[in-house]
């Protein structure tokens, strides 16, 4: 199956943010134009050392679950729902790379906890500011 932007928002990510009870035509459009053009500056800039179709560095995702879903355990339950069972246990890491469910869900994370004020991006956000 050849992965387009259509596939990826259509299969992955509003189903992850529905999951997450987040979906919204705003965070689907930004989680997808994020994936499709990284920009260089900000949350998801592209990185050498970033993993996934969102440059999630290993820092940034030990951060996630050490600073923010250890303290939300319904939500770090459902978080952890979308990991493989055995393979998440070996190597967390390498799930934001062969799972663009969980992927998805920890860049959607990253940017509601860098934005606490704000539930959604706003409708027209400029990526590359």
């Amino acid at each position: 199956m050849q992965a387009n932007a259509a596939v990826l928002k259509d299969q992955v990510i509003q189903p992850t943010l529905e999951y997450l009870g987040a979906w919204s035509p705003a965070t689907e459009q930004f989680l997808l134009t994020t994936a499709m053009n990284a920009p260089e500056v900000g949350l998801f800039s592209r990185r050498s050392d970033g993993l996934g179709i969102y440059h999630i560095t290993t820092g940034q995702h030990r951060d996630i679950w050490d600073k923010y879903l250890a303290f939300k355990p319904d939500l770090a339950s459902k978080v952890r729902g979308l990991a493989s069972q055995r393979a998440f246990l070996r190597d967390p890491d390498n799930e934001l790379q062969t799972n663009l469910s969980y992927c998805t869900a920890i860049a959607w994370l990253l940017y509601q906890r860098s934005n606490p004020g704000q539930e959604r991006p706003a409708q027209q956000a400029n990526l590359s500011a």
